[in-house]
Parts: C-alpha cells; structure tokens; sequence
C-alpha cells in the first residue's frame, strides 16, 4: 500500500522499529522519506525510498546517507549526494549528470545501477547468492573516485569511464571496457561470459583468469565489437579460459601471459609487447569472425525499461514535498 505521507522525520530508532515520530534534529538524526518528485531543494538529513517506491530528484542535494529499500527506484538529475548511497535487493538507482561523494553499493539480488555523465566514491555490487534477479553496473562517461567490486552480474564501461582505484570482477556475467581508463589494476574472474577490453587504458597489472565464453582484448575477437586497441601499463595475464581469446591493435609495456586456454589464445601481430609472449598462443587467422552478441545494447535495455517505469511512477505520486 502507497504511504499517504510524502514527508517524514525519523529517528533511527524509530525507523528500525518501523514507527514513524518527529523528532527535534538537535537530539537525533533525521530521515526524510521521499515517494514522487523532487525539484532543487537541498534536504539537510538523510533520504529513505521506501520498499517498492519510486522517488524522481531533478537538482535535489542530499547532505546525508540515501538508502533505497528493497524493490525501490532512485532517479536523480543534475543532482548530489553527499553522503553514501545504499540499494536494496531488486532496487534501482540511475544518475545522470549527478554526484555521489561516498560509496554505492548494491546489495545482493539488486537490480542495477546506471551512471551517465555522474561522478561517485567507490563502486560495490554484492554476489547474487540466492536472489532470482541478475544485476547490471553500467557506467557512462562516468567518473568513480575509488575502486569498483563487482560479484555479480553484468559490468560494462563505456564513452570515457574513469576509475581512480581498482577495478576486480568476480563470477559477473561478463565484464567489459569501451573507451575506459583504470588507474589501478583490473582483475576479471570467472565471468560466465567472458570479458572485452576495447580502446581502454588500464595503469596496473591486468588479470583475465577462469573465465567462460573468452576474453577478447582489442578488435577482431569473437565476443563483441571493437574500432582499436588499448594500452596496458603493466603485465597482462590470460589463462584458464574457456573459449576464444584474442589479443589485437593492443600495446603492452609488460609481458603478455597466455597458458592454459581452451583453445589457445590468438596474439595478432600488430600487438606491441615489451615483455614478450609467455605461454601457448597462435597468430590471428584471417578465417570469418563469429557474429558478435549485442550484450550491452540489450543490458541497456534493462535501465531504460526500469528509469521510464520509475519515472512514471514518481510522476503520478505528485510531489514529494521535500521543499516543505
């Protein structure tokens, strides 16, 4: 049932024990929940989107936490949060053009999280464990002052993604750069459907192992579509995988280890290694290319659908009242 109340001052207590009570800022900290719309305000506590409601922020600025409960929707634009942003099983929460200075974390079971042209502190998204819905960590032009932790579904990079720490992938169902830049060192494990890296740089070693479907580094693979290579400030290790591996038009100022993959992993000779080749690799054949999946188009797909219905439903709520 929708709560009629738009607006409600909390203390943490109270919201524990799901009672609903003023209280006087100077003696606790404030919630303020938040079903509908919002415009530029700045709401001086912490925000609540309660379990399976929609709140749609168009320049808002939070000066506390945001937590969005368990099958809720977060749309921000043009907006900040200076605190940190938690998201519950099935929740959602897409930045556009909008800051975040502490870590976002998507709890097991989530349902995504989108940033377009948004800048946030680290990334996490929690395994799936025994949630039915796959999430999805989809960054465009984005910004992430810290390092991203991905334990679950899908990871895709795009359009001049910068991430000042770490990026490390494990049993997501794919994970992949376009036009990126990891300053740290990238780690991709056991990615149900393997991993592409294209026309990204990444500063730290680079670590592919255990994953199935491949790893595709640079254009020509089997995995994706690819216009150039990348660059690669450290090693670069390949192994255990599990279908085609490719290495192209990519520059490696480290060596470049490829052993135990099923089959083994094609180095094209337009690669410059530093380090060399260590392992089993065969030259790139000139044979027709596989057809390529459209992962990320239809993972897009998944965003737009749940932003529309979000929005939708923050607009017909009416008004939050967060400005009162």
């Amino acid at each position: 049932m929708r709560r009629t109340g738009k607006l409600a001052a909390v203390t943490a207590a109270a919201l524990t024990a799901g009672v609903l009570v003023n209280a006087p800022a100077a003696n606790a900290d404030l919630v303020t929940y938040c079903i509908g719309t919002g415009g530029a305000v700045t709401v001086p506590n912490d925000l609540y989107v309660p379990a399976g409601e929609s709140c749609a922020l168009t320049g808002t600025i939070v000066t506390g936490n945001v937590s969005v409960a368990a099958g809720g929707n977060l749309v921000v634009s043009g907006g900040r949060v200076d605190g940190q942003v938690s998201v519950a099983a099935d929740g959602y929460l897409d930045l556009k053009q909008s800051t975040v200075r502490g870590e976002v974390t998507l709890a097991s079971g989530g349902y995504g999280v989108y940033l377009n042209d948004s800048d946030t502190g680290s990334l996490a998204v929690r395994p799936k464990g025994s949630a039915t819905v796959d999430s999805f960590l989809f960054a465009e032009k984005a910004s992430v002052d810290g390092s991203v932790n991905a334990q679950a579904g899908e990871v895709y990079l795009d359009d001049g993604t910068q991430v000042t720490g770490s990026l490390s992938t494990t049993g997501t169902y794919y994970t992949d750069l376009h036009d990126s830049f990891v300053d740290g060192a990238l780690s991709v494990l056991n990615s149900a459907t393997g991993s592409v890296v294209c026309g990204s740089a990444v500063r730290g070693r680079a670590t592919f192992s255990g994953n199935l479907g491949g790893v595709q580094v640079g254009p020509g693979g089997t995995l994706d579509s690819c216009a150039s290579g990348g660059y690669f400030n450290a090693d670069v290790s390949i192994t255990n995988t599990t279908g085609a591996t490719s290495v192209a038009d990519t520059i490696i100022n480290g060596s470049l280890t490829v052993q135990r993959n099923t089959p083994a992993a094609t180095v094209a000779a337009s690669n410059r290694i530093r380090g060399g080749v260590i392992g089993d690799s065969a030259a790139a054949s000139k044979s027709a290319r596989l057809a390529v999946a459209d992962r990320e188009e239809k993972g897009e797909q998944r965003a737009d659908q749940r932003r529309a219905a979000a929005v939708s439903e923050a607009v017909a709520a009416g008004d939050a009242g967060l400005g009162r």
